[in-house]
């Protein structure tokens, strides 16, 4: 597994808000939703992105932006278009005024819009990102990303255009599944491009020799692993590789080993009831003792602590 698709297991969608919007000009939508992730992908006609704080962004046929929240954004057909609609979080719809819109918009099967025969049609799907793996993923990306024209070709954006007015069994898990292959699939040639700036876990994986021993630690990180065993697996000596992955990483390959294994035991911690001791045999230390010293010194809390305290705060945001 390599450290794209291992990361990508922390925001993997699971019942994803999606939407088909069929608009007319003028148009414009302010997105308060404060969404960790957003796809925003234009089937026809055309759209701007207008960040608060950044230059706005024109989308044609094909392309796709992804933003990272939780800030306020607009999409509209014309970066001088005043907002006639606000989204809310829980994707509440309102005017400026805070008039309710949901039902007036709503076209359809996950369609919404201003004009059923408008020539704008644009997919628009959320991601309700939680917990430290999706942390990394967020933390190396911009706040607005759209790769220019060319830089990724495929059939994604028709066939999820194709999908989402479809009301059949398990049609949840379809479009779940496609909402993921679009956004591997714009990650995968943004992080190509010299000016993405991808980060080094990225770029280390490419490496012949740091990338082998990258993806045996996401492969399987309750593995005993050491310098010695890593380096085994990248068919180098324990000097070669503590060098070279040191140098690509930005860390010695132990202390990456440590702050992935804590970063999943995190995760496991909120999102699952195993036990202490479970979680600590799943990301390789052999009792719950060892996990929870590791995991004090490195984050300054138990496990139990940290359990319990993010499950106030999920309790609290309704997640």
């Amino acid at each position: 597994m390599d450290a794209l698709a291992r990361l990508l297991d922390g925001p993997r969608a699971e019942g994803a808000f999606l939407l088909r919007s069929l608009l007319a000009p003028p148009w414009s939508l302010r997105i308060e939703d404060r969404a960790p992730l957003t796809l925003v992908a234009l089937v026809r006609g055309g759209a701007w992105i207008v960040p608060d704080d950044a230059e706005p962004a024109r989308l044609g046929p094909g392309d796709v932006a992804i933003l990272r929240g939780p800030d306020a954004y607009t999409v509209a057909d014309d970066p001088g278009t005043p907002p006639q609609v606000v989204i809310h979080p829980g994707q509440r719809c309102t005017t400026p005024e805070g008039e309710p819109l949901g039902d007036v918009m709503r076209l359809g099967v996950r369609t919404w819009g201003n004009d059923p025969g408008g020539p704008v049609t644009m997919l628009t799907g959320t991601y309700q990102m939680r917990g430290e793996i999706s942390r990394r993923l967020l933390g190396a990306l911009p706040a607005l990303l759209v790769p220019p024209a060319g830089a990724w070709d495929g059939p994604l954006v028709g066939l999820l255009a194709d999908e989402i007015v479809k009301d059949e069994p398990g049609q949840e898990a379809v479009l779940d599944r496609l909402l993921d292959l679009l956004l591997i699939a714009v990650l995968r040639a943004w992080f190509a491009r010299p000016e993405a700036e991808a980060p080094s876990w990225y770029r280390a994986n490419a490496d012949p020799v740091v990338g082998r021993a990258l993806r045996a630690v996401h492969r399987d990180p309750a593995q005993p692993w050491t310098v010695a065993t890593l380096a085994a697996e990248a068919g180098v000596s324990r000097a070669a590789l503590a060098r070279r992955f040191t140098g690509l990483v930005g860390e010695p390959p132990m202390a990456y080993l440590t702050s992935w294994r804590l970063a999943l035991a995190a995760d496991l911690l909120r999102e699952t009831d195993a036990t202490i001791g479970a979680v600590a045999r799943q990301v390789g230390y052999g009792t719950a003792f060892a996990l929870s010293a590791a995991f004090k010194r490195e984050r300054g809390v138990s496990p139990r602590d940290h359990r319990r305290d993010h499950r106030r705060a999920d309790g609290r945001a309704g997640v």
